[in-house]
């Protein structure tokens, strides 16, 4: 791992991997927002860094000047950091990865994470991001579950992807966890186009629901919620001044309520109901 800065060998319990990055995969910044959150939640101790020398075009993704604490002028550079913390209530560990995007040697770039994955003995890699999509903002957050492994549908409850098209740095990173035998789950939750550059906590915070369904944690979200319906209302207000914008979000919140309930619908067949249909269908192949 020549590109790799290492501040500490932490021992890990059977850890998950649980990764976001600035940039394409991160619509709103929910992604990053929903990993950072839950660093900072579980008290995550950052271990370990990639150099970003060989990997970033700094004039794409340029390096900031910031004050130290004692006004002195420092740089900072784009940041790929790995971060270990225990997972409350529970037998195992997380690694966090946050980081920006790289513009350069990608496959490189991804190996060094499925090296240091290897060395912790990572068995399952959960990589957040977060699309642009025709959705209203006032209805709940879609959140998609995808991955390539079968029992991993299965147990979970999740889609095998069958996305075809350009992808991210999530979207190779996974690939190559995959080539390497460790399962892959990835969530992506839907922001409206209307507001591309707005940051999302209620897209974060769908994440970190989904997330803390797949893992069996409780996450408390309490300050993240408010965070959620203040965004909302925002929203609401900038929305009410432009009559196009609200005709544009009117349509889908109507779109939005006809799929749910459809969905709705779906599940809503009685048991009665249900194995009245299994004997119809029964008799109708009988006969």
């Amino acid at each position: 791992m020549p590109h790799l800065v290492r501040r500490a060998h932490p021992e890990l319990r059977d850890p998950v991997l649980v990764s976001a990055f600035e940039g394409w995969n991160d619509a709103g910044e929910a992604a990053t927002f929903a990993a950072r959150f839950l660093a900072e939640r579980w008290d995550a101790v950052p271990f370990a860094e990639i150099d970003p020398e060989e990997f970033f075009d700094f004039t794409a993704t340029r390096p900031t000047v910031r004050l130290d604490e004692h006004s002195q002028r420092e740089i900072v550079w784009p940041s790929t950091t790995f971060s270990a913390a225990r997972i409350p209530g529970t037998d195992r560990d997380v690694i966090f990865l946050v980081g920006t995007e790289p513009q350069l040697r990608w496959r490189t770039f991804c190996e060094e994470i499925v090296a240091v994955a290897g060395v912790h003995d990572v068995r399952l890699a959960l990589t957040l991001g977060a699309l642009l999509a025709e959705v209203p903002h006032s209805r709940p957050v879609n959140v998609v579950g995808t991955t390539q492994d079968p029992e991993l549908v299965r147990a979970l409850g999740l889609r095998q992807s069958t996305y075809e098209g350009p992808t991210g740095i999530v979207g190779v990173l996974g690939d190559m966890f995959r080539r390497n035998g460790v399962p892959t789950v990835s969530l992506w939750a839907a922001v409206p186009t209307y507001v591309p550059s707005a940051p999302s906590p209620k897209a974060a915070l769908a994440l970190i629901e989904r997330l803390s369904t797949l893992l069996h944690v409780p996450v408390a979200t309490t300050d993240l919620e408010i965070a959620a319906a203040a965004y909302e209302r925002q929203i609401d207000e900038l929305v009410a001044e432009d009559d196009d914008t609200a005709a544009y979000v009117a349509q889908l919140e109507e779109s939005a309520d006809a799929e749910e309930a459809q969905i709705r619908l779906a599940e809503g067949i009685g048991d009665g109901d249900l194995i009245a249909e299994v004997e119809r269908y029964l008799r109708e192949q009988r006969g």
